[in-house]
């Protein structure tokens, strides 16, 4: 068995998200293992497939031959081998870990390891599905959770008419993301579409009925007492990195699976990528970055010179409306939320909707956060992204107001 050289061996991928399925693409021959009964898909687009505005074949990525439902259980490192829980077992050269990550199910009373009906997480397209399937014109559903993955659900399900109350634990909404003025427009935008928004809530647990030997939830309970009547609960609690596999392997794993420049593990014959992968003390989390490293990967087995040095993300977020008067289009990159000594440069438009904000330290561009026309976007990203001095007579509002020709 060892026998075979490495160029007999294939390289074997687990796991056939985004990030999987774009290094798959460019590895020709590679073998995909993926545990999702559905071909690989956008999981950008989720929220709307959860709208009813796309069917799950629009999101589809293009075709990747992949092991659909099938779960790999244990790799054996010293033969070089992934045994799969319908009892295959794959012999790999290069095995890439493209685990991703699982939901945070949050410590609530009333949540156990099996999920009361009317309770879902949002993560994968089965999960959009489901939730699609339950939501109905009037039924009270409560978000828990205001980060990006909060405010796609919350918007969607009040596009398919539900009441939607979103409960965030922190001040404001998309914390990691939004400085409180951007946060507090698209707090605006939200309950002008009938979203209830609660800040600084805590959610204590769920309160849940039982018919026959099935549990469902009908209120969420808040730390100060106050119940939200629920017929859904939809967690979006934040995600974290499925290093199981990695762990039990033995391999060197801190917040995610740590890899080098190369994505290379501490196994020089096992890389990692996408969400479950630790670069440089990174966890990305993001599409962005994954599809980067997996592009970087392909070349690195391909034995061409390459390396990931991290990327410069830039979050994109559109909240579409058949009304384009409810639509609302927000993009944010670096750090949004000044230190002391860094200047700040504002651009507020009330009458057509627009809010810009940069953050300037040390004569760079740190960050900064846009709601509305996202026409200046791409001059302040691509200065942002060169990470080089600003020019002495680069005027900053000049990039605010540039609308890239419109």
């Amino acid at each position: 068995m060892r026998k075979k050289t490495e160029s007999a061996l294939p390289v074997v991928v687990i796991g056939a998200g985004m990030a999987g399925a774009r290094l798959a693409a460019r590895v020709p021959g590679a073998t995909v293992v993926g545990e999702e009964r559905h071909a690989p898909y956008n999981r950008v687009l989720l929220a709307n497939v959860l709208a009813g505005r796309y069917a799950p074949d629009v999101i589809a990525l293009p075709a990747t031959e992949v092991r659909r439902g099938v779960r790999a259980v244990r790799i054996d490192r010293a033969d070089r081998l992934v045994h799969c829980d319908d009892g295959s077992v794959l012999h790999y050269g290069r095995l890439v870990l493209a685990t991703g990550s699982n939901p945070v199910l949050p410590p609530l009373r009333g949540l156990g390891d099996t999920l009361p009906d009317g309770v879902h997480p949002f993560r994968t397209l089965d999960d959009a599905l489901a939730l699609r399937a339950a939501v109905r014109p009037g039924v009270r559903a409560v978000v828990i959770g205001g980060g990006l993955l909060g405010v796609s659900a919350a918007r969607a399900l009040a596009e398919c008419g539900a009441q939607v109350v979103l409960a965030q634990q922190g001040e404001h909404l998309m914390e990691r993301q939004l400085d409180p003025e951007a946060a507090a427009l698209l707090r605006t935008h939200l309950e002008a579409l009938g979203v209830e928004v609660h800040t600084e809530c805590r959610v204590r647990g769920l309160r849940c009925t039982t018919a026959t030997t099935t549990e469902s939830v009908r209120a969420v309970e808040l730390a100060d007492g106050y119940e939200l009547a629920a017929d859904l609960t939809v967690l979006a609690c934040g995600v974290r990195p499925r290093t199981g596999l990695a762990l039990a392997a033995g391999l060197d794993v801190r917040k995610g699976i740590v890899v080098d420049d190369e994505l290379r593990t501490s196994d020089p014959y096992i890389h990692a990528l996408g969400d479950c992968a630790e670069h440089r003390s990174t966890l990305y989390g993001l599409a962005g970055p994954a599809l980067e490293q997996a592009d970087v990967l392909a070349e690195v087995l391909a034995g061409r010179p390459a390396r990931y040095e991290g990327t410069r993300a830039l979050t994109r977020l559109t909240l579409r409306s058949p009304d384009p008067l409810h639509a609302l289009d927000l993009a944010a990159f670096g750090e949004a939320r000044p230190l002391p000594g860094d200047d700040v440069v504002r651009l507020a438009d009330a009458t057509r909707g627009v809010y810009r904000t940069v953050v300037v330290r040390e004569g760079r561009l740190a960050g900064g956060v846009l709601l509305g026309d996202l026409g200046a976007v791409s001059g302040l990203a691509r200065t942002w992204q060169d990470d080089e001095p600003l020019p002495p007579a680069m005027s900053l509002l000049h990039l605010l107001i540039d609308d890239g020709g419109h």
